[in-house]
């Protein structure tokens, strides 16, 4: 290991800290990338149904295929409180401050953080 350390060139060294240093550029630029939006968005059927910003306190009844399906945004987080669906998946989920709670039989998707709009047409891939 130590002849390896020795061998390496000025060069070497160079690129070894360009590389490190545009790795950790890289975390930094992809935060700003990905959507930093505060948005609760529920769909139904695939179609928007709708849409809150996550700092409203607000309990929301949607009707759905298997019953009414309550959704409580509180203190910046989500969670559905109360589901007509087999096995409560969706319930058991919890609050979530960023990301998706699903329920397949009732076909309700609700997203937290999401895109904010359809302005806003930049994610961390396509930058």
């Amino acid at each position: 290991m130590k002849k390896v350390i020795k061998n390496t060139t000025f060069a070497d060294r160079v690129l070894f800290l360009f590389l490190i240093t545009g790795s950790i550029a890289g975390i930094f630029i992809s935060r700003e990338a990905v959507s930093q939006s505060s948005d609760v968005v529920v769909e139904v059927d695939g179609k928007p149904a709708y849409t809150f910003p996550v700092t409203v306190n607000k309990v929301i009844t949607v009707s759905s295929r298997c019953g009414d399906t309550v959704i409580e945004i509180k203190d910046g987080r989500v969670r559905i409180r109360e589901a007509h669906c087999p096995n409560r998946l969706c319930v058991k989920q919890g609050w979530v401050s960023r990301g998706v709670i699903v329920c397949l039989p009732n076909r309700i998707v609700v997203t937290v953080g999401g895109r904010g709009g359809p302005e806003k047409n930049i994610d961390a891939v396509t930058g």
